[in-house]
């Protein structure tokens, strides 16, 4: 299917999908218009066009240079690529305008008349991105659908309406609270007292690529967090760290949490020590920057050449590897934490002499493909998985002492 540039009006476009129901309220059936609700395979939005929309996919804007991607594109190609089977519930998907459809419920298929995106014009450009980024690479394209909402109506200026109201509403995100607090201030010193220059976004408005993403850091942290320092004590002996592969809003909750009993701006509601939040507290400090710096080596660790693995791991047109799917990435990166310990400068992840990433990687190879099914997100969600990989390094461990 060809795809259309994005200010072209297109007549008529086929919108296969995979589910859509008519959702219309007594207002819409009199004011002769119709709301539908459904999901579609992402090769579905490729050739919609955005004529009618308030703006165009910002990072391709014509007659201008190429702009950096923001964090709004950052947290939609992550989520492409790391967590494919939460897309169609984290992405706000796509408002679609349609002056009129049919539907071949047997293919499966609406034809829309004059379509045209009003809201989500940067989700459909970073999917295009992924899409010609899989093919440039030989990445394999995962089954992924994207919500919709479609509009039929001939109501123009209704339909200029709705683009300006879809696309013009903000929230006050929980890390710009983190961020005014100033919660993040002493993690922000800690990584840049190793790492000069390095700066934590604290504002959903500090969009460049100068800032690192904060809550992506503080899912690494506590994939790091050792036994002696988890707050749940029945999980001590093996600490269960599947939620820090893709819940960052409750890493950042944690943190948030972590932060305000440490400074006794609260107590702690389990009857757990304050003292040991301070520790986990401190904790955090130390590692920020060897944090940063394990996920970063991990992402693109060498090691994974000649693995055979295919899915989850982008790879050049020399092989060199490109980019590891978190999925495959955390139960590495929690297993680490068996090597956690406290040194006269602060805690530290210091694995023993013997131990090579070689080995972690064939046992990662192993584990994904027997227990995760060769599934990135399969691998980043099952607790088997985190526990196998664990049980390497904490040997290791045991053999060094």
């Amino acid at each position: 299917m060809k795809h259309a540039t994005s200010k072209r009006s297109v007549d008529f476009v086929e919108f296969p999908y995979y589910s859509f129901r008519n959702v219309s309220c007594p207002e819409d059936i009199e004011n002769n218009r119709k709301t539908l609700f459904g999901h579609a395979p992402l090769t579905s939005v490729l050739s919609l066009p955005t004529n009618e929309n308030v703006r165009d996919y910002l990072l391709d804007a014509e007659g201008k240079q190429r702009r950096r991607p923001t964090s709004v594109h950052r947290a939609i190609e992550d989520t492409l690529k790391n967590s494919s089977h939460k897309f169609s519930v984290l992405n706000g998907g796509l408002v679609i305008v349609s002056r009129d459809y049919t539907v071949d419920e047997q293919k499966k298929c609406l034809f829309l008349v004059k379509p045209s995106i009003i809201n989500g014009s940067q989700t459909q450009g970073v999917i295009k991105d992924f899409f010609n980024d899989c093919q440039k690479f030989g990445g394999e394209i995962p089954e992924i659908h994207v919500t919709f909402e479609l509009i039929i109506t001939t109501d123009d200026d209704l339909i200029a309406e709705i683009s300006i109201a879809r696309n013009f509403q903000n929230d006050v995100m929980s890390l710009s609270i983190a961020g005014r607090l100033g919660q993040l201030d002493e993690l922000e010193a800690s990584l840049q007292a190793k790492l000069s220059g390095k700066k934590l976004r604290k504002s959903e408005t500090q969009l460049s690529d100068d800032y690192l993403a904060t809550e992506r850091l503080l899912q690494v942290i506590a994939a790091l967090v050792p036994g002696e320092l988890w707050l749940n004590e029945k999980e001590v002996e093996n600490p269960n760290k599947v939620y820090t592969y893709d819940k960052k809003a409750k890493c950042l909750k944690d943190f948030r949490e972590i932060y305000s009993i440490a400074k006794g701006e609260k107590q702690p509601e389990k009857k757990i020590d304050s003292a040991k939040y301070k520790e986990l507290y401190q904790f955090y400090l130390d590692v920020a920057a060897q944090a940063y710096q394990l996920y970063e080596k991990w992402k693109k660790h060498q090691g994974f050449k000649g693995t055979g693995l295919k899915k989850g791991i982008t790879r050049d047109e020399n092989q060199n590897i490109l980019e590891v799917s978190d999925g495959i990435i955390f139960p590495i990166l929690a297993s680490l934490s068996a090597f956690a310990r406290k040194t006269p400068e602060g805690w530290k992840i210091e694995p023993p002499d013997s131990f090579r990433d070689e080995e972690l990687i064939r046992m990662t190879k192993s584990v994904f493909m027997e227990m995760a099914d060769s599934n990135p997100a399969t691998m980043g969600k099952s607790k088997a998985c985190y526990a196998a990989l664990y049980q390497i390094t904490s040997l290791y461990k045991r053999l060094s002492i």
